[in-house]
């Protein structure tokens, strides 16, 4: 007796990967784009899972549709009704023109709707796959049958590149496959076993896959078949030269039934609480939690592509390398703004010969209580074990070195003194900017002249009580001034016989974290700017803005001023007089300097001119000459 033909719907099974390449491309290609995308899949036989990312050798789905609203209100709101009569009217066309003759996989065409949730890498998701529906449904007129063990079928499947739709002719000694589309010169001889065949999905005893849907109003709408013999082409899976699952069905259209022009349409995939809802899919407990640090460190910056600033190079900043020499309050909120908080550098080093004192956790954020016992762990291996507590995957290094300065006699051996020399020369060179945070004028004198001579972005900043300065260092052959270029006098030794409020640095508690923000901020212009360390202190011309050569703050009057600052000839810390004769012989020109700071000044020419001064004052001046 003939019952209803019901049908195995598909079900979706995606795979990790493609959420994972969905919101990537989301975040940094589509943004603001709710366009829809084109999306493929592939799907098994004998198995009723639809898979991303399947094998190849499985039967392909057409090049398909992925809407994805960018708010979650818009994926609830979407008028879904809709979108799936927009695209069962694709497959209607498809037949109604023949097109579907050149394209058989047309009939498979499937859409998805999906909303993701970048921030917790959930992603809601909806698939549809539209079957177009007959007035009155088709009747099974016989129990589902094995195709016998005699039907080579296999190898004519396997030859004709496995195809999702096909038709059969069975010969005495052989199976010919043939297209859709040959329909008309195909069956001619009355001899042949005839059926019209598909790739089965489904896994079923007594119900057919959901392909089958869609081939069956082809079938009717273009040759007006009523009644015919299906195969239900099935493998197991893992073997697929194994089809001994593969059904025989015989089917019928009650002769009132026809296909409405359009025709209604099913597809909504139910979700797994079999409700016509959308299922969700939840990566974070999957992932990596290191590695979803890592990416949500980037998402607030990879935002402001999407509408403020599409030009903005994040990757150009990501991999910068930078050094900071000192891990006190300035080298702690550097740190920060450059890390999480920030914008995303991955590489950060600190230089630092102090240890964490009870006082420095209050106001160096990246230190702890824990850190001061014992005598205080070293700052730059703190500061370092620290940031990759924050943040896995940064890398962070410490290095206890002590940098020469000027009017400080070293007390430790030459050879120990040409190691600190080496490491930092090192340190510097395989940097890319260089962060002056220090507490004293000298020690940020033998950093000056080491990346002036490999030509490194400089970025300095200093701190009075309620005044700061924020400054980039010029190029070696640039016009823009140091640290030192304003100076007459060279560097020498401020720290000694200081009273306590002057050995300590006394600021008012905002000012670290306002010219630490503001010394990231400058470097990224300069880094965002075409020409790098060589932009003009006027120029503009950068997505971020201006790029200043230097701030100047007053807290008291919460001011900023913007000046320039030529460079120097006779510079004690960047001319070229100063560093050819480091060049010359390292180590006793730095332990000559250390000894007498003033040797600088005869080394840069200052001692020559403020002789030059003071002869021109010695003079005996006339009257006639005013």
């Amino acid at each position: 007796m003939a019952s209803i033909l019901q049908f195995t719907p598909f079900a979706s099974s995606v795979d990790a990967a493609f959420w994972q390449d969905l919101a990537n491309k989301k975040l940094n290609v589509l943004k603001l784009s709710e366009a829809s995308q084109p999306v493929y899949a592939y799907y098994a036989t004998g198995h009723p899972h639809q898979q991303q990312l399947q094998q190849q050798q499985n039967p392909p789905l057409p090049e398909s549709a992925i809407s994805m609203p960018t708010r979650f209100c818009d994926f609830k709101k979407l008028d879904k009704n809709s979108l799936f009569q927009q695209h069962t009217a694709k497959i209607w066309e498809a037949i109604q023109n023949g097109d579907v003759f050149d394209c058989p996989s047309t009939l498979l065409h499937f859409f998805l709707l999906t909303y993701a949730d970048l921030k917790k890498y959930k992603f809601y998701y909806w698939f549809a796959f539209p079957a177009l529906m007959p007035q009155e449904p088709w009747l099974q007129l016989q129990p589902m049958n094995s195709i016998g063990h005699t039907f080579t079928l296999t190898n004519a499947y396997q030859a004709a590149d496995r195809p999702p739709f096909f038709l059969i002719r069975r010969k005495p000694n052989t199976v010919l496959l043939g297209r859709l589309r040959d329909w008309d010169d195909y069956f001619t001889d009355e001899k042949d076993e005839f059926w019209v065949g598909f790739a089965d999905p489904s896994n079923s005893s007594t119900n057919p896959g959901w392909p089958l849907r869609n081939l069956l109003a082809l079938l009717h709408e273009k040759h007006g078949i009523r009644k015919l013999s299906i195969l239900c082409y099935r493998e197991q899976p893992g073997k697929v030269t194994s089809i001994d699952a593969s059904k025989i069905l015989i089917i019928e259209l009650p002769p009132s039934s026809n296909y409405a022009k359009p025709p209604k349409s099913v597809g909504w995939e139910r979700n797994a609480q079999a409700k016509l809802a959308p299922r969700m899919a939840d990566l974070g407990p999957l992932m990596d939690p290191v590695r979803l640090a890592d990416t949500a460190v980037d998402l607030n910056l990879k935002l402001m592509r999407w509408r403020v600033m599409p030009d903005l190079d994040l990757d150009k900043v990501k991999h910068t390398k930078c050094l900071l020499l000192g891990a006190g309050t300035l080298g702690c909120y550097v740190a920060r703004c450059l890390l999480a908080r920030g914008w995303g550098v991955r590489h950060i080093t600190f230089v630092d010969n102090g240890r964490v004192s009870f006082s420095n956790p209050v106001r160096q954020p990246l230190y702890t209580f824990n850190d001061s016992l014992n005598g205080g762990k070293p700052k730059a291996e703190a500061a370092a074990q620290s940031l990759l507590e924050i943040q896995p995957t940064v890398s962070a290094a410490g290095y206890n070195l002590s940098i020469p300065m000027p009017g400080h006699a070293a007390i430790s051996s030459d050879d120990a003194l040409l190691k600190d020399i080496e490491q930092l020369t090192e340190l510097i060179r395989s940097h890319d900017v260089i962060y002056l945070l220090t507490d004293s004028r000298e020690s940020r004198w033998f950093p000056t002249l080491l990346a002036t001579q490999f030509n490194k972005l400089v970025i300095n900043a200093a701190l009075g009580f309620d005044t700061y300065l924020v400054m980039r260092h010029g190029s070696r052959h640039g016009s823009l001034g140091c640290y030192f270029c304003n100076d007459i006098v060279a560097p020498a030794d401020s720290l000694s016989d200081r009273t306590l409020d002057q050995q300590c640095t006394v600021t008012r508690p905002g000012l670290a974290a306002i010219a630490g923000a503001l010394g990231v901020e400058l470097m990224v212009s300069v880094l965002q700017h075409e020409k790098g360390i060589e932009a003009a202190a006027s120029d503009s011309d950068c997505v971020l803005g201006r790029v200043p050569h230097q701030i100047r703050g007053f807290l008291g009057q919460f001011h900023n001023m913007l000046i320039v600052g030529q460079s120097y000839a006779n510079c004690t810390g960047c001319s070229e007089k100063v560093i050819e004769a480091y060049q010359q012989d390292p180590l006793q020109f730095i332990k000559k300097v250390l000894y007498d700071p003033e040797h600088l000044e005869h080394i840069s020419g200052i001692a020559q001119m403020k002789a030059e001064s003071d002869a021109l004052l010695d003079q005996d001046w006339e009257e006639d000459d005013f």
